[in-house]
């Protein structure tokens, strides 16, 4: 087999019948998948598939140039090994080639020797740029997962959790406010897991158009719509042999659902516009910060599919759950922030950390990482203060004394009633998130509209 004993599939692409069938033969003894075409029309059809390893390629052909293949081959989402083949004089356009950035080239006539050692060396080559690439990314993301810090019992119970759910490939469904820290918990997962060697690919579902979103996952295949002008393989593929984070999951239309299930249930899925079925070998992590519950019973998300996802659910606490943390996180924070930006700065303030502590942070982790790297750029002479806050950050009471009883009292019921009314009005009508904002469950939520005489819409 080609390249270590793994078959790699190689594109060649000689206009000469019989030279094309000698090559195809020598290659196809040493292991590879060969794959053939006569020109520059026939070899883009062939990269368009999206899993061609390595590129054989005649200089000089009938529809125009290796130049134009190499383009192509350097366009793909993988990285493609490319060898120039010139039967010239010069070859001042294999030099050009490989300035361009083919791995390497030949000139004929050549041996068989040449011609699999040139191969091995490409091959070597791009394996070697795959391996930085992704060296580079496992240091970025562990100092990304730094991020995931706390000593509070909920934080300590995730740890753990986290701990024993990545020895493991079964899908988790991550819940949580936005700024929690969902995704950090999924590169974790991801990094203690036996897939921490393949790829992490994160697809946020509420920021692709709808129309868009099956292409996404599954892939396309050229021609399958418009503007499908090349395949282009999906997350699926993309993400192969690693993690497949699906973050906003909540957000994903209706019509996409029983495909993204089936892809789940049976482990296979086909690109747009193809019959063509691919094996899926990835572990879904999926993440939302809304009520899945809530809408599956609304009847914007499938239960199937919910209970699919939903096999091990991992809560993330919000920030004003865990106000413990948040000295902790303002030195991570304020540390990470001096050293990226070359600023030194003292320890922050008792005074200031209150005011820290007592803030809300709806937006959380996220939000209070972005407060302390505003505190640390606006630092004079090293020492951050509380008047480089935001003007919305003050300290607000906890939501406990939030409300005060007037010394007259009031009606209950009509209170209940009002709260209803106000939050209806705050989500636009949409009963989940309406409940939501009460922090009351569907059901309880629903009976209270019952009860008020609000649920047939009168509200």
């Amino acid at each position: 087999m080609a390249d270590g004993g793994t078959e790699r599939h190689l594109l060649l692409v000689e206009d000469e019948p019989d030279q094309r069938r000698l090559v195809s033969r020598i290659l196809g003894g040493a292991g590879y998948r060969v794959s053939e075409a006569a020109g520059v029309v026939d070899a883009r059809a062939i990269l368009d598939r999206g899993d061609v390893d390595v590129v054989v390629c005649d200089w000089k052909l009938p529809d125009g140039s290796g130049m134009e293949v190499l383009e192509a081959a350097r366009a793909s989402d993988r990285a493609v090994a490319f060898v120039v083949v010139t039967a010239y004089g010069t070859i001042a356009g294999a030099v050009d080639a490989v300035q361009a950035g083919a791995d390497d080239y030949l000139a004929k006539p050549f041996e068989r020797q040449a011609l699999l050692l040139a191969l091995d060396k490409a091959l070597r080559a791009r394996r070697l740029e795959d391996e930085n690439r992704r060296l580079s990314e496992a240091l970025s993301e562990r100092d990304r997962l730094v991020d995931l810090v706390g000593s509070a019992p909920s934080m300590q119970k995730l740890f753990r959790q986290v701990e024993k759910l990545a020895t493991t490939d079964a899908t988790v469904l991550l819940t949580g406010e936005s700024g929690t820290g969902k995704e950090l918990a999924a590169r974790a997962l991801h990094a203690l897991s036996r897939r921490a060697s393949g790829p992490f690919v994160a697809v946020n579902c509420a920021a692709i158009p709808e129309g868009l979103i099956e292409a996404e996952f599954f892939g396309v295949e050229k021609g399958a719509y418009t503007g499908a002008d090349r395949s282009r393989p999906g997350s699926f593929a993309a993400a192969a042999g690693g993690t497949l984070f699906l973050d906003e999951v909540g957000e994903l239309p209706l019509l996409v659902q029983p495909k993204l299930l089936r892809a789940l249930q049976e482990g296979r899925f086909s690109r747009v516009g193809s019959s063509r079925e691919v094996q899926a070998d990835v572990r879904l992590i999926a993440a939302t910060n809304r009520d899945l519950a809530a809408a599956v019973a609304e009847g914007t998300f499938r239960d199937d599919l919910y209970y699919r996802l939903n096999v091990v659910p991992l809560r993330m606490p919000p920030l004003r759950e865990r106000r413990e943390d948040i000295p902790l996180l303002v030195e991570h924070f304020a540390r990470r922030a001096a050293r990226r930006h070359g600023i030194a700065v003292e320890p922050f303030p008792p005074a200031l950390m209150r005011r820290l502590m007592d803030y809300s942070w709806p937006g959380n982790v996220r939000e209070l990482g972005n407060a302390v790297e505003r505190l640390v750029l606006l630092a004079e002479d090293g020492r951050v203060s509380s008047d480089d806050l935001p003007a919305g950050m003050q300290p607000r009471p906890p939501a406990e004394a939030a409300f005060r009883l007037p010394p007259a009292g009031l009606s209950w019921e009509a209170h209940e009633r009002d709260c209803l009314r106000q939050a209806l009005d705050l989500a636009g009508g949409n009963k989940a998130r309406a409940a939501r904002l009460l922090d009351l469950g569907y059901k309880a939520f629903l009976y209270r509209l019952e009860k008020y005489g609000l649920a047939a819409g009168d509200a």
